[in-house]
């Protein structure tokens, strides 16, 4: 019964509904969104579209929480009328990616789809650190020179809001667990999640403060390094 298709639907256009109606997305990038579901449902099922869900869910709810607040100086990743298609595409390109490889090379499903995982724990993990972080850290430092730095800087953490980034790993990677089985791959999960998260701070205190690349290109860059991460991972320990 939870196999079947006619689900995805219902699931991917109450999705866009919610997401234009609340400006969580503008409607472009509630299409592509949804392009991304579904592209995400035929590679890896019911699984896939759990962990975009989660993520979306999570992410949301975690910018959307006492947002008054939030530091002034916190990057501002939504517009008024939500996040763009751009946005959507650098927290969820590269599993979108796994997808693809998984459609032309199903033997290849074994390995991408902990990619695929990997990708969304780093995204969420990443979301929620930054979002969570600003709210519970009590002291914030610079990743690079562990001085004490300004909340809401890029390249700035907090152990508070590195613990709630792990958090978000293991949910992510509980989910995939649930979808297929439990085994090594939930502890790889974790840690090409928690390590993504990681590099879009470096990246951040490295290059984006200083103007070199953008956020979008930050978070897509955090997610393909968790997912390429956890296919070394798994390729040598299991």
């Amino acid at each position: 019964m939870f196999n079947s298709i006619i689900f995805l639907p219902v699931i991917v256009l109450a999705g866009m509904a919610y997401s234009i109606l609340a400006k969580k997305l503008t409607v472009i990038a509630a299409f592509a969104g949804a392009i991304l579901a579904c592209l995400i449902y035929f590679a890896a099922g019911y699984t896939g579209l759990a962990m975009m869900t989660t993520f979306f869910i999570l992410g949301s709810a975690a910018t959307s929480w006492q947002r008054n607040k939030k530091q002034i100086s916190a990057t501002i990743t939504e517009t008024r009328n939500g996040r763009t298609a751009l946005q959507v595409l650098a927290n969820a390109g590269v599993a979108g990616i796994a997808a693809v490889v998984m459609l032309f090379y199903p033997s290849l499903n074994y390995l991408m789809l902990t990619a695929m995982a990997a990708a969304f724990a780093s995204a969420t993990s990443d979301t929620l650190s930054s979002e969570l972080g600003m709210l519970y850290g009590r002291r914030f430092f610079n990743v690079m020179s562990f001085r004490p730095d300004r909340c809401g800087n890029d390249g700035v953490i907090s152990l508070e809001g590195t613990l709630i980034g792990v958090a978000g790993s293991i949910i992510i990677a509980a989910i995939e667990a649930l979808g297929s089985r439990w085994n090594m791959n939930f502890c790889l999960i974790i840690i090409a999640g928690t390590a993504g998260n990681l590099t879009d701070s470096i990246l951040g205190a490295v290059l984006e403060r200083r103007g070199i690349i953008g956020n979008n290109m930050v978070n897509f860059l955090n997610t393909l390094t968790a997912a390429l991460l956890a296919l070394v991972m798994k390729i040598i320990f299991i």
